[in-house]
């Protein structure tokens, strides 16, 4: 009798994980994993903790910085790219880390078509047309042509400069009729300070030739993918370098002027 309660237990137990993990599971297509905070890289915490390969367990699209603030991410299909600001694109080691990203495993909730967007204004406008609600974190794929300009910043050795002056160094790539594909996320307003507030994108050629975060210009013509975020984790730094960063205050200004130049 008591052999046969433990199995009994046993199999409640066992049932209960699988119902869990399922759960789990079924959720985490709407989940975004970040690495520190925004205003942590504009104060210059450019120092990684998390590895690519740690990275890779939370998502397979997304985008981010490396170590030293050395180039700019982009994570699509499972494959996790470094384009430097030689204007050269390679694929991540798992050694490789970063002191900022965000990263999701992605399906989309919503799609639509985009022509004619030839400014980042008018690429707002129309990903604007598609996503009504602005009450939560949009993780944005777009397949098409683009035409604009993509930035990478070199790395940095210590003492670290803010992002401000880091970006006062990067490599302006201009790209004309190129197909590839636009990754990226819209924030709200209310993530300030934690994330950027709107618009953050950065594109990628199919040939895996060029690419960068993107400052200005749009779409000529493309397929858009959006997925919805409703669950969102954030993992902050331990380091001495994030203990002692200002971080409360508004940087809004500092952000935008190394976000876009529309």
């Amino acid at each position: 009798m008591n052999q046969l309660k433990a199995m009994h237990r046993t199999f409640i137990l066992v049932v209960s994980l699988l119902f869990f993990t399922v759960a789990a599971s079924a959720q985490s297509h709407n989940s975004v994993y970040q690495v520190s905070t925004i205003n942590a890289l504009l104060q210059g915490v450019y120092d990684g903790e998390t590895t690519m390969k740690d990275l890779k367990k939370f998502g397979n699209f997304g985008i981010g910085t490396f170590e030293g603030l050395d180039g700019e991410m982009v994570a699509l299909d499972g494959k996790f790219y470094q384009v430097k600001s030689t204007g050269e694109v390679i694929l991540v080691n798992d050694q490789m880390k970063t002191p900022f990203a965000n990263v999701m495993n992605f399906h989309p909730d919503l799609t639509g078509e985009i022509s004619n967007a030839k400014t980042f204004a008018e690429l707002e406008k129309a990903l604007d047309s598609i996503i009504k609600d602005k009450n939560y974190i949009y993780a944005i794929r777009i397949d098409g042509v683009f035409t604009g300009e993509t930035r990478s910043i070199p790395g940095k050795t210590k003492p670290y400069p803010s992002l401000t002056d880091a970006a006062k160094t990067q490599s302006v790539f201009n790209i004309q009729d190129t197909k590839g594909t636009i990754v990226g996320f819209l924030c709200p307003q209310y993530v300030n300070g934690i994330n950027v507030p709107g618009y953050h994108l950065h594109f990628i050629s199919d040939d895996r030739k060029s690419g960068g975060h993107i400052l200005k210009g749009g779409i000529e013509s493309g397929k858009v993918q959006i997925s919805r975020v409703t669950d969102f984790r954030m993992v902050l730094p331990s380091s001495d370098s994030f203990q002692q960063a200002s971080l409360n205050q508004d940087y809004s200004k500092e952000l935008s002027k190394v976000e876009q130049s529309k």
